[in-house]
């Protein structure tokens, strides 16, 4: 993990159930003598999460429901981390601020990004329930209130604009894509999943919405949009960001970066055995 990243080492158990006693429920000593949750219990997870968030960041108030995406927050704080060492290059005057694409109901992006580097963030999302419940996980803390707003993205077809206003200036954007090109392949993925680890398919940690886990084309094609789009905003964002979770999929994704001569990046991030990496870009 990025050396600044205060999850990088094992979770302090005691700390984090005094912080969300409901997660004392979940923790038990593996065989190794550590304690652990079942990461393959959704309750579990969540409540983890709360756990984080309320100890290490001061958000006393969030939640999810069920069946939405519950993000891993070590790997969402590792891409915050390496964003703000690419900011760190360039000589910024004044507050950071940043457009998350797809915040989701989690919002997770923003409220990290503001925590850990006061960043004032925008978040916006194609869903009405995700927009009204990311609002009510801002509105309930006071520490975030003044520093994310939400956006509802009413066309679908559209990343940035509707979305952006006139004359706004954004340092970065943020987005985790949705990875998978149908919701059969998302569901086939899921399957794997659960034979992998020998769940039961009714354990499965990881929810998630139709709009949140698959898209028609997958990521490549969502990316390939998303920079075609980047360009008519290029005076609007200084650099456009996004995860890609399939490294074959660079190729292309390179390929249409240097089709508009942008200038970019691929940024690699580990988070233990899993590897991960984003694409970062702008325009002279």
């Amino acid at each position: 993990m990025h050396p600044e990243n205060i999850h990088k080492d094992s979770y302090n158990f005691d700390a984090l159930t005094v912080s969300n006693p409901e997660l004392s429920k979940f923790v038990f000593i593996n065989k190794y003598g550590t304690p652990t949750i079942n990461f393959a219990n959704s309750e579990a997870v969540l409540q983890l999460n709360k756990a984080l968030l309320k100890h290490h960041y001061e958000v006393e108030n969030w939640s999810i429901p069920k069946n939405y995406l519950c993000p891993p927050i070590p790997g969402r704080a590792d891409y915050i981390h390496y964003l703000h060492d690419l900011l760190s290059e360039e000589n910024i005057e004044g507050p950071i601020k940043g457009i998350d694409i797809g915040v989701g109901a989690n919002t997770i992006y923003p409220i990290l990004a503001h925590t850990i580097y006061g960043w004032k963030m925008l978040g916006t999302d194609i869903e009405e329930n995700s927009v009204a419940i990311a609002r009510s996980n801002v509105q309930a803390n006071k520490n975030l209130i003044d520093h994310i707003e939400i956006r509802h993205q009413k066309d679908r077809g559209s990343i940035f604009k509707g979305v952006v206003k006139d004359a706004e200036f954004y340092h970065l954007s943020i987005c985790n894509p949705p990875f998978h090109s149908s919701e059969k392949e998302a569901k086939k993925a899921a399957g794997r999943k659960i034979k992998n680890l020998n769940l039961d398919s009714s354990d499965l940690n990881f929810g998630g919405q139709a709009n949140e886990l698959w898209c028609n084309g997958g990521e490549a094609l969502f990316i390939k949009r998303m920079i075609k789009e980047s360009i008519l905003f290029k005076n609007q964002v200084g650099w456009f960001t996004c995860l890609v979770s399939k490294k074959e999929n660079l190729p292309k994704i390179h390929k249409q970066l240097k089709k508009l001569n942008a200038d970019f990046r691929t940024i690699a991030m580990n988070q233990g055995n899993k590897k991960s990496r984003f694409i970062a870009w702008k325009f002279e």
